[in-house]
């Protein structure tokens, strides 16, 4: 079911949040249902979202309910905690989760693309498992709602429900890394998946390390344009950026004065009196660096002996996938290392490594935090790793060591733990051993410094800034629909055409009444544009100027046949219909003598690239460069530039893949200003693409109608997307009818 239209009463909004797995535990026992709230960061930081109003959280219930009329008791249950489920069969789970998510993505955006298995019928399954996903969304959703999805088992959601709603807003946020251009090219349907996250306004991750590989993938993969942290891609702007979460801090200092805490603090002390603990944690995974740890400790014991008897390793890993040959491989390796240390290096009352396979209650887990002296969080890849910032928030004395990867994303904000690469075990040894005889005084300073970062940035206020920043980059989005030539806008500007006697258009070409192309020679007009052009001039209330950077010779030998003025070169040369070329007074081109050879040398540094020689002026075309390379090299060469025609009498402009220098004189909008002079217009019309027409547009009349082709900032008063919609508005004033 669609989004249904607004009836008389309008809905309440409501923001809904979509993940994989719903924020409950699902117990079945005897034929019945039992549902347990669930203690993850996740569900704790949304629990003000979701449990509040008529919000909803869709999502998979964990378990596979086929029954239909058992289905609707689940239903029934979960709306009474403001949840909504999406059914799953056994073979989605297999092949939708475990498969593609799991063994593809999982493995690639962790840095362990040897485990990705590129199955096809895994991909099928997370087609179709998003889309039943977005089909349940479609029938609670309302096309005002907020929808907030998480996580890398939904990538596809953003744009699937993009192609049905294009208005509604959409968050997307990635709880786990990135990863860069290089790995993430080796999948085999990596354009399917970046479109449809580009269907999200606003795209979340937990670094700025991952907003960049995130653009620098969409930028060589897609025909986006990307600036800053902003990608314009089909004509929508989205906005990228670091959200990185935090946790539910109060929670974690209170559990500190539990009882049950308090009594687990006091049996820990006892039973581990005369050591010193190491603490880790951590779910069974290769991303983890569980084997590395272990080797550092090792050695730890066997480069200093004196450590032995005096430190203990309370290593705790929770079960997952065990079933699966790499996890399953794993755990082997890590029992048998475990056994080989505790073997040689026990005593009569002392075992080095307690090695716990299993979960503990987050009470457990509190009093391990309050006690351990040392907190070691070495993954080989994470994206936030929320252990380190439990372990901060539960030093209340604010004494303890945070021994951290700097390949967790914890470790862009914890910078005074000690940072590790877990790759390096001789590194990670050393830390050891920094921590271990760390002074009083540092270890206050430190972790009070880290306890600030924590309790500042907790979950809720990652959940506020998210949901702040979603809101503000819809109402851009929606301001620059304002200016947008469609609806009354377009009524106006059509309205006032029809009024008006005397009227002036001026047309850029490329960009504007045609796309670029790869070889700029096959750009000439094609007989759609031709019959427009000569429509609109037949009409005698119309003067049309094209003003282009083309060359005068080509556009006098694509325009010879229409009666229509031509500005070249952005000035440098202007022609009235049916009369000869003339020049603009003034200009030199002496200049080219010593900036030509300076392109030359980026031309032989730069496959793919070219110049462009025209009377006044040097253009340097990269559009066939690769991708990132070509927009180097233009900043390279428009800095050289700058500095050798400095003072010159020179112009440097970044175009779209193009740098050109110029006579200053040449100009688009001083040319404008001539042909206004020559006689009085009621009605003016620019339209232009690129950073030559802004000089028209700036000195134009506030009454003019000045247009930017595609929705970049820009001194025009409206946009439209692209040539296409350009034509098809140029047809509408023509009184064509579309074809």
């Amino acid at each position: 079911m669609l989004f249904m239209p607004y009836l008389a009463k309008k809905p309440q909004m409501k923001t809904i949040i979509v993940s994989n797995r719903l924020p409950v535990k699902i117990i079945e026992s005897e034929g019945n249902y039992e549902l347990k709230q669930s203690e993850g960061g996740l569900a704790t930081g949304l629990g003000s979202i979701y449990q509040k109003d008529n919000n909803i959280w869709l999502g998979w219930p964990g378990l596979e309910v086929t029954d239909e009329e058992r289905q609707k008791d689940v239903t029934r249950d979960l709306k009474d905690m403001n949840l909504a489920p999406v059914f799953l069969t056994q073979d989605e789970i297999n092949l939708y989760y475990e498969g593609f998510s799991n063994e593809v993505l999982w493995p690639v955006f962790h840095y362990h693309p040897t485990y990705a298995k590129y199955e096809q019928d895994y991909w099928n399954s997370y087609v179709e498992v998003n889309k039943k996903f977005r089909d349940a969304l479609l029938e609670i959703a309302e096309p005002e709602d907020t929808i907030w999805i998480h996580d890398y088992q939904l990538l596809l959601l953003p744009g699937l429900l993009r192609q049905v709603q294009p208005d509604c807003t959409i968050g997307f946020f990635q709880h786990i890394p990135f990863p860069s251009y290089e790995l993430f090219r080796l999948i085999p349907w990596r354009k399917e998946l970046l479109e449809a996250m580009l269907g999200a306004d606003l795209l979340g991750f937990h670094t700025f390390d991952d907003v960049r590989h995130f653009i620098s993938a969409a930028s060589r993969l897609l025909p986006v344009q990307a600036a800053a942290n902003e990608i314009t891609y089909q004509n929508r702007r989205i906005v990228v950026d670091p959200f990185p979460m935090g946790i539910d801090t109060p929670k974690y200092e209170a559990l500190t004065h539990e009882p049950a805490v308090i009594d687990t603090i006091k049996m820990l002390k006892e039973t581990f009196s005369d050591v010193r603990m190491i603490l880790t944690i951590d779910r069974l995974d290769y991303s983890k660096g569980i084997l590395q740890r272990l080797q550092a400790f090792d050695m730890l014991l066997n480069n200093h002996p004196e450590y032995i008897d005096k430190v203990v390793l309370y290593m705790i890993v929770v079960p997952s996938r065990d079933t699966v040959p790499q996890y399953r491989d794993l755990r082997a390796e890590i029992d048998q290392l475990v056994g080989n240390i505790n073997s040689r290096y026990r005593t009569i009352n002392w075992n080095p490594i307690h090695y716990y396979y299993r979960s503990f209650p987050i009470e457990m887990l509190s009093a391990l935090y309050s006690m351990a002296e040392v907190c070691l969080v070495s993954p080989m890849r994470d994206g936030m790793n929320l252990v380190s910032k439990e372990y901060v928030a539960s030093r209340k004395d604010e004494t303890g060591v945070l021994i951290l990867s700097e390949m967790a994303g914890a470790s862009k904000e914890l910078i005074d733990a000690i940072l590790v690469n877990p790759n390096n075990i001789v590194e990670v040894t050393g830390a050891f051993i920094q921590a271990l005889e760390m002074p009083l005084d540092e270890q206050k300073r430190r972790m009070l410094a880290m306890r600030k970062v924590v309790s500042k940035f907790n979950v809720h206020h990652w959940v506020k800034i998210y949901l702040d920043k979603l809101a503000e980059v819809k109402n851009m989005q929606q301001s620059m629909l304002t200016k947008h030539v469609s609806g009354l806008v377009r009524q106006h500007i059509e309205e006032e055409y029809s009024k008006a006697e005397g009227r002036i258009i001026f047309l850029d070409y490329d960009g504007t009444l045609v796309g670029f192309k790869g070889d700029i020679n096959e750009a000439s007009p094609d007989q759609e544009l031709l019959d427009v052009l000569n429509k609109l001039i037949e009409d005698q209330r119309n003067k049309l100027v094209l003003v282009s950077g083309r060359s005068h010779e080509t556009l006098d030998t694509w325009f010879k046949d229409q009666h229509i003025d031509i500005i070249a070169e952005h000035g440098a040369w202007q022609r009235k219909a049916g009369g000869e070329w003339a020049q603009l007074d003034g200009l030199y081109s002496k200049w080219k003598e010593q900036i030509l050879p300076v392109m030359e040398r980026y031309v032989d540094h730069t496959p793919g690239s070219f110049i462009e020689e025209k009377s006044f002026s040097l253009v340097w075309h990269y559009r066939k460069v690769e991708e990132g390379l070509g927009e180097q090299r233009a900043n390279e060469l428009a800095s050289l530039l700058s500095f050798i025609a400095a003072n010159s009498g020179l112009q440097i402009l970044p175009g779209n893949k193009v740098v050109e220098i110029r006579d200053i004189e040449v100009n688009k909008g001083k040319l404008a200003l001539r042909w206004l002079q020559q006689e009085p217009y009621t009605y003016i019309m620019a339209m232009g693409d690129d950073h030559t027409d802004e000089d028209m547009f700036k000195v134009l009349p506030e009454k003019a109608f000045t247009i930017k082709v595609g929705n970049s900032k820009s001194a025009a008063r409206f946009f439209l997307r692209n040539t296409q919609e350009v034509r098809q508005f140029l047809k509408q004033l023509a009184g064509l009818k579309d074809q």
